[in-house]
């Protein structure tokens, strides 16, 4: 089955992987981990949860744009929280409504929180994981 590797604009470009694979089929589309960086790969909203989980919930609509899909098309996200505490639930819910005002859609999906020691890089606090099926 052939499956079309690209980072597309609007993201960062990583040479050691890619930000969206797409299967042909019943185009499934696997997102990469979204962080909180903006096209040039630029930080953003460091030490701020919320800020950082909007800006990878908006990194996931343009990967999902960039192959002809939405939210509207996600079946399944994964979030992994830095040092995961309840008390941080309030500023995660934050970071997704100020997301979901931006992008006007319903964000709200089968989800899989994990609290996680760190991630790929020390200023990050948040990563989301989509899997999305297109007609």
């Amino acid at each position: 089955m052939p499956v079309q590797l690209l980072n597309p604009d609007g993201l960062p470009k990583p040479d050691m992987y890619r930000q969206v694979a797409v299967a042909s089929g019943a185009r499934m589309v696997f997102l990469a981990g979204q962080v909180a960086r903006d096209a040039e790969g630029r930080p953003v909203g460091t030490g701020d949860l919320a800020a950082q989980v909007e800006q990878a919930y908006l990194n996931v609509a343009t990967a999902l744009a960039a192959v002809g899909g939405s939210f509207d098309d996600v079946v399944k996200l994964t979030v992994y929280v830095v040092d995961w505490d309840g008390g941080k639930l309030a500023d995660l819910g934050a970071g997704v409504q100020r997301a979901t005002a931006h992008l006007g859609v319903d964000l709200v999906k089968p989800i899989t929180l994990i609290g996680v020691v760190s991630l790929g890089e020390p200023d990050l606090l948040v990563e989301v994981e989509a899997v999305a099926v297109l007609d």
